[in-house]
């Protein structure tokens, strides 16, 4: 990094910079984990445990199979679609080890998003779980490139009995796994067993060969597929370790993982970052049920979770969390939305830790920034740049704004992608040389934290002054009886757009006067929002970001 404002704040015992070239590929990085941690508990996932040795093993078998008894070839783009299970590090690993392209897929998606996905990356492969494999069966003929397909389900590693039982559980009691016809699916134990009379060998991976293909996830248009090489993935699992390092022992901590692997933030900080440093990482497969989630906490002294506002706000709107043991809890980090202050406020009381908020995207392996987890962190910011990284704050005219000054982040670093996936008008937009641009308007303080504003495309124009989205949102969930809110701009014959809120309440007797009257304590009057519609819940994205692009939808579906 060059003279920024911020290296005078910059954390004790953090590296100013990182080295992408320490390991050659991903495959490097996870055989010499696994060497290094053997036989300590890698994942964990309704009880059953997977050591790093085990996983390694497991995933060696995957890529045997893949590269010795199907047509699929290193380069070629394999679609991952599963939940939080123990399948999902095992394939995830295979895949990258058999040198091909990973394409991780939402399982919520509805068909129409799947075959989108698949067309544009060109998925040969599929690994989907049994929930979700009617959907495919809907799209399939109308892709003919796809033509290996495995199915899973939940209880293929949890060993016979258990998994026999909880396979029972999930077909013939809940009926979760609707009925399907997918006669050339192969089962995913199969895979394994088949793969394990070949001896693995390493394809030929260089650091500038594609990883990932992560698709952005959609909130303001429709997704793109970022393409991430080895050397991005690398370069930001050796950021984030270097960060976390001061606070953190290797092979001592167990990590809450309750975001999907599938997304970006928990895919490099959780699922490659604290296997780095030889965690013991809890799986969480659907945190929507509170209650067996805060079941599992009760019976695992974690050390760190991750999450975004609206899991830890709905954490500690539960009474049962009140009674969960966090004396072993050294770090809380917060990521893909902005986190709100009430949430924070209550984290801290509950836990006595603060949650440490960071910022990246789909395009930069995610991390960017985060705030220090030294005791210096800034709340209401998404912190300072992680080591080897840039930013700079640039006007609509493309000028390098001063400190204090508003404009849209710029980054520079080794996590950033390559482009987007055979888009070039796209990346074109984007990048500008090495700079890629965010679309997220921000500002530097006076003390070097970076501070998001909002996103550019969701900016609310009311006769010329700009609104962001995120400060009103923010000062109505500061009232007591409000759990959250998602703000628009609508349409306004005079000026342009006027501010809509939805909103959630807990308590039932706050009306639309009393949150105008709080508001109007806290904004400007062109700020204030014209319209108020109560909700029972917002829609929302997989990891939990308030979707404005759905509610913005609904308005214009009403005109």
């Amino acid at each position: 990094m060059n003279n920024l404002p911020w290296l005078a704040q910059y954390p004790k015992n953090v590296p100013h910079e990182i080295d992408p070239s320490e390991y050659e590929n991903l495959i490097e990085f996870i055989e010499s984990t696994a060497a290094k941690f053997g036989k300590a508990v890698a994942f964990e996932n309704m009880g059953v445990e997977l050591s790093f040795q085990q996983i390694n093993e497991l995933s060696d078998h995957f890529a045997n199979y893949l590269l010795h008894e199907t047509n699929l070839k290193p380069g070629d783009r394999v679609a991952l679609q599963m939940p939080n299970v123990l399948q999902y590090p095992v394939a995830l690993f295979g895949v990258l080890k058999a040198g091909m392209i990973v394409v991780n897929t939402n399982p919520q998606y509805k068909p129409s998003e799947m075959k989108h996905q698949f067309e544009d990356s060109g998925a040969k492969a599929i690994i989907i779980l049994n929930t979700f494999a009617y959907k495919l069966e809907e799209v399939l003929p109308k892709l003919p490139e796809l033509q290996t397909v495995i199915v899973a389900e939940v209880g293929d590693l949890l060993g016979n009995l258990k998994g026999a039982i909880v396979d029972f559980m999930i077909k013939r009691v809940k009926r979760m796994v609707p009925e399907y016809n997918l006669p050339m699916a192969l089962d995913f134990n199969h895979i394994i067993n088949k793969g394990k009379k070949y001896k693995y060998q390493r394809p030929e991976i260089k650091p500038t060969d594609l990883a990932l293909l992560q698709y952005t996830g959609g909130t303001t248009g429709v997704a793109k597929g970022a393409a991430l090489t080895h050397r991005n993935i690398i370069a930001n699992i050796l950021q984030v370790n270097a960060w976390m390092r001061p606070k953190l022992k290797a092979g001592e901590e167990t990590i809450i993982t309750a975001l999907p692997l599938y997304h970006v933030f928990a895919l490099t900080v959780n699922c490659f970052g604290f296997y780095g440093i030889g965690a013991k990482n809890i799986l969480i497969t659907d945190p929507r049920k509170m209650d067996d989630f805060i079941k599992t906490l009760k019976q695992h002294p974690f050390s760190v979770i991750t999450g975004v506002n609206t899991l830890f706000n709905g954490l500690v709107q539960r009474e049962a969390f009140k009674t969960v043991d966090c004396s072993h809890l050294k770090l809380a980090i917060a990521g893909g939305m902005a986190l709100q202050k009430t949430v924070f406020d209550q984290w801290k009381q509950l836990t006595g830790v603060e949650i440490a908020e960071g910022y990246g995207l789909s395009e930069t392996s995610p991390l960017l920034t985060c705030n220090p987890i030294d005791g210096t962190a800034k709340l209401g910011t998404i912190g300072l740049p992680v080591p080897s990284t840039e930013l700079q704050i640039v006007n609509d005219d493309g000028e390098v704004q001063p400190q204090g000054e508003i404009g849209e982040i710029w980054a520079k670093g080794p996590q950033v992608m390559s482009g987007y996936w055979q888009n070039q008008k796209e990346t074109e937009n984007v990048m500008s040389g090495e700079w890629f641009k965010t679309g997220d308007i921000a500002l530097i303080d006076e003390e070097g934290f970076v501070k998001i504003v909002d996103r550019k495309k969701e900016m609310i124009n009311v006769g010329g002054m700009k609104v962001f989205p995120n400060e009103v949102e923010n000062v109505i969930t500061q009232l007591d009886g409000i759990l959250e809110a998602g703000v628009i701009g609508v349409p306004h014959k005079s000026s342009g757009e006027v501010v809509k809120a939805f909103v959630v309440k807990t308590n039932p007797d706050i009306t639309e006067d009393q949150i105008m009257k709080h508001c109007r304590d806290y904004l400007a009057a062109y700020k204030m929002p014209r319209f108020i519609e109560f909700r029972e819940e917002l829609p929302k994205s997989a990891v939990g970001k308030i979707l404005r692009k759905d509610l913005r939808k609904e308005v214009q579906e009403a005109l």
